[in-house]
């Protein structure tokens, strides 16, 4: 699996945007003994409408069209009810489950009906529908993309933007590392010990001093302590973890070679994104700048063979998304024998529900290390500590848990606003708010698929240049839409999230909640889009009380832990519903290392029963 799915259909262009106001679909099903029966999905005809946007003199076209987005219904053939139950990965490392039919999704995915139980999903919305307890995943055509070549020059690999005017406020933040014997933390990277090659690529970069993620990451990961980072968005963890990683291949002489057919990568790096991991691999390349340390990156989407091809040119540090490092193992094109360091960027969601079997397979793969024998590093901006517990399988029992700020906690930069609104007024909500925006840089997220679709839709219609990202997006599409948006072409981005974890987009003033996540921690992470690096931004949310209550008390929370003003109603939803007096709050983040607080626990229990045993102690 290479990112989370949410229901939804596919939007096919970034600038040019069709709806349709009909659809069609014909064909039968057979359910008689398992077998499967064959019938033709319509395509979604229709008297529809198409709007483009002419960027050179700024006008509006609205003309008569047929077609729609391609998902509902479909083209071509889909499958009937079948009994079996088959599941294997594809090379864009989607897993492919063939438990049934459904009409073929447009965009070239087969949906599914699974017979037998409750467990039924609604197919050939192009890419799919998730069931109520199991995901189905379509299976597309054969990946030919290749991404364009990237840029060789120094000017466009040290590209950077300024840090914020709030950068010097990071000096004040608090920082706790719990563990044995913790190194002693580094003020200046002049103290970091790196190389002459990597304090150039650090200068070139324009880091002048580093974080409080990084004073303390970079000695830790030296050392060679196992780590468990949490800091908040916008601080700096890739550097703190590829620095002293590179550092330390150099010091070794570590060179890629292309002259072995097997490749044994030294540091692997996994994120559950596409865009993620290549953000990463970029940092990667720019600070491996002039070395003979060569990094690859490797995701779904992108021809697997044009991927391998790559790895077989050299590869020390290899980035990539869970699927797709499990399929070029399993080709036997990569061996991990040498792996040294295991990163896992945004760790909490890398060890959930959906991401943890992957997970196990990768550090169970032949000749993978133990944990004992090769140095493990996670980090996040939020750990709940149920996944600190499970963290505990792939850390050696000594690790360092460094704790930067306000554990789970959104970045004070980040002025957060919440508007209280109902379900069908979010729309007019939204416009209203970005013409107040003008051209400034805006990332609205939405918790489907096919609400992306239909919001940037709406936006386009109203004359708001909108682009849209999500997992049902082809791999050229998804890496268009992003640069659109950096360049400026479409100021706002709608989004699911997938592009709510770690990318550092410059310039993103806005962030706009149009639907609020179902748990705290996916908030935090949306939100640290914007006041990134010391820069300010703002964060709008929209809170429907019926169906948002459930965040309340963790947004009162977050909110009181960044010194923001609580809207009354906010708090009178939190502490005024069924069952909410006397009761404490959930607690979806870990506001310390677990270990301390089970210690604690214990201790407590300890003293108790000691207590109740002897009443002459006191």
């Amino acid at each position: 699996m290479d990112e989370w799915e949410e229901e939804g259909t596919t939007i096919t262009s970034t600038t040019t945007l069709t709806t349709t106001s009909e659809g069609r679909q014909e064909g039968s099903w057979n359910t008689a003994n398992g077998e499967s029966g064959r019938g033709r999905g319509g395509r979604g005809r229709g008297g529809g409408f198409k709007s483009s946007f002419s960027s050179d003199g700024d006008n509006w076209n609205s003309t008569a069209g047929e077609g729609g987005f391609r998902g509902r219904g479909g083209r071509g053939r889909g499958r009937g009810f079948s009994r079996t139950d088959r599941s294997e990965f594809n090379e864009d490392d989607n897993q492919v489950c063939e438990n049934g039919g459904g009409s073929r999704g447009g965009r070239g995915g087969r949906g599914g009906f699974r017979s037998g139980g409750d467990q039924g999903c609604r197919g050939g919305f192009g890419g799919g529908y998730r069931g109520k307890d199991e995901e189905v995943f379509s299976q597309r055509p054969r990946v030919t993309y290749i991404p364009p070549t990237l840029p060789e020059d120094e000017d466009s690999i040290f590209a950077h933007y300024e840090t914020g005017i709030n950068f010097d406020k990071y000096d004040d933040i608090l920082v706790d590392v719990s563990g044995a014997n913790p190194p002693q933390a580094i003020m200046t990277f002049d103290e970091a010990g790196l190389c002459e090659s990597l304090r150039k690529t650090v200068s070139k970069s324009g880091y002048v001093k580093p974080t409080p993620v990084q004073k303390h990451g970079i000695p830790i990961i030296s050392a060679g302590r196992d780590l468990m980072a949490c800091a908040q968005t916008g601080s700096g963890k890739t550097a703190a973890f590829l620095l002293p990683i590179l550092q330390q291949l150099m010091a070794d002489g570590v060179a890629a070679s292309s002259f072995s057919e097997l490749q044994e990568p030294e540091a692997v790096i996994v994120a559950p994104t596409r865009e993620l991991i290549n953000q990463i691999y970029l940092e990667a390349r720019k600070f491996a700048f002039g070395t003979c340390v060569r990094p690859v990156v490797v995701y779904g989407g992108v021809s697997t063979g044009h991927q391998i091809r790559e790895i077989s040119r050299g590869c020390n540090v290899l980035c990539g998304t869970p699927g797709r490092l499990l399929d070029v193992i399993g080709r036997g094109k990569v061996g991990l024998s040498k792996v040294r360091y295991f990163v896992l960027d945004e760790a909490d969601r890398m060890l959930d529900m959906g991401f943890e079997p992957d997970m196990r397979r990768l550090v169970g793969s032949p000749g993978m290390p133990s944990k004992e024998n090769r140095q493990t590093l996670m980090f996040s901006a939020t750990y709940p500590e149920d996944i600190q517990r499970m963290a505990a399988d792939f850390l050696k029992t000594d690790y360092l848990f460094l704790a930067v700020g306000v554990v789970g906690g959104a970045c004070s930069d980040v002025e957060q606003t919440f508007v209280q609104v109902t379900k069908f007024s979010k729309r007019e909500q939204l416009l209203d708010l970005l013409k107040t925006t003008g051209m400034e840089r805006t990332m609205v997220f939405v918790e489907t698929k096919r609400q992306a679709d239909f919001i940037a839709t709406y936006l386009c219609q109203e004359k708001v240049p909108t682009t849209s990202i999500h997992g049902d997006r082809e791999q050229r599409e998804r890496e268009q839409a992003l640069a659109d948006f950096r360049s400026g072409k479409c100021p706002v981005l709608v989004a699911t999230s997938v592009a709510a974890r770690g990318l550092d987009i410059p310039d993103v003033q806005h962030v706009v909640n149009f639907d609020l996540p179902n748990n705290i921690d996916e908030y935090v992470h949306r939100i640290g889009r914007t006041g990134r690096c010391g820069n300010t931004g703002r964060a709008v949310s929209f809170f429907d009380p019926d169906s948002d209550d459930q965040l309340a008390r963790s947004l009162v929370t977050i909110l009181s832990k960044a010194q923001q003003e609580v809207p009354s109603w906010l708090e009178d939803s939190a502490f005024s519903g069924p069952g909410s007096m006397g009761v404490a709050p959930r607690k979806t983040f870990a506001s310390s290392d677990s270990r301390k607080v089970a210690g604690l626990t214990f201790m407590g229990f300890f003293w108790e029963n000691i207590v109740l045993l002897n009443p002459y102690i006191w």
